[in-house]
């Protein structure tokens, strides 16, 4: 049995099948983990969630931000921008399935074999493994009530509170604990989410580092992969793999194998393919 994990779909299919054609991907015998953000964008939205569907337990996925804006558009509580492709989805015969399935998905996904943690954006510093579990499972419970989806939806969207207090109760911390799973990129030197900033870490005023960089992280050594992240693309750290390489703006899609006999990251095997501007493979 194989491992594999791969970046942000958003809508790319084709760019999906590639890769699993490459490393002969058997849902019979390997497992997928998907970093979230299974639409928006790319061509084929409704595709890359009836596929990853399909493959039932071979795959584990997570729910991203695009994700989350388009249960909440579902629900009336969000009107798509102009480069959204949510319609590919809304629009389809089999929508009302297809968005209870996504529903379901969790936030968070940990496999104490081999010691990897999923998730979309990152954890955030002042949390360690048991925390992270324990406020993701809160935020789940909301979603997978189809009552209490339609109300956290109606209040999800802000950028506060941006800082962790265990005191945070209600709204405010299921708020903040979807923006840290699934916006995250920078935070200030205390661990204040920082969620306008997506540029590359090179580009970052001083007063920001990437949320894995903070030295007093209470998840260091923690091995983590996530995605969200094009502008910092496929890199890879001591204990954080970071798998968005943009394939939804024309560059590549990542796939990495994470059941390997090294516990570093950076000696991993990773296999990509490119993508054109429309999310297709060149």
């Amino acid at each position: 049995m194989a491992l594999y994990a791969v970046g942000d779909l958003q809508g790319c299919l084709e760019p999906l099948d590639r890769l699993l054609d490459e490393v002969r991907f058997d849902p019979d015998r390997d497992h997928l983990w998907l970093v979230g953000d299974l639409v928006n964008r790319g061509p084929d939205s409704a595709g890359c969630l009836r596929r990853v569907r399909e493959l039932g337990d071979a795959a584990t996925c997570v729910l991203g931000n695009h994700d989350l804006h388009l249960l909440a558009t579902a629900e009336g509580q969000r009107t798509p921008g102009g480069r959204d492709t949510l319609r590919d989805v809304l629009d389809q015969p089999d929508a009302a399935e297809l968005l209870e399935w996504l529903a379901q998905r969790p936030l968070l996904h940990y496999s104490p074999d081999p010691d990897w943690v999923l998730v979309h954006a990152g954890i955030p510093p002042a949390w360690d493994l048991d925390q992270a579990r324990s406020e993701a499972r809160r935020v789940e419970a909301e979603l997978r009530d189809p009552e209490r989806r339609r109300a956290l939806f109606e209040v999800m969207y802000g950028n506060q509170p941006d800082a962790w207090d265990p005191g945070l109760s209600g709204y405010d911390r299921l708020r903040y604990t979807i923006n840290a799973f699934t916006r995250m990129r920078y935070v200030t030197r205390d661990g204040t989410l920082e969620l306008e900033a997506n540029g590359p870490p090179e580009d970052a005023p001083g007063h920001l580092q990437p949320w894995f960089a903070l030295p007093d992280r209470r998840a260091t050594r923690q091995r983590i992969v996530f995605g969200h992240w094009a502008a910092l693309g496929h890199r890879r750290g001591p204990d954080w793999l970071a798998l968005d390489s943009g394939c939804v703006w024309g560059n590549r899609m990542t796939l990495a194998r994470l059941d390997t006999d090294t516990p570093d990251p950076r000696q991993i095997p990773v296999w990509q393919t490119p993508c054109d501007r429309r999310g297709n493979t060149l």
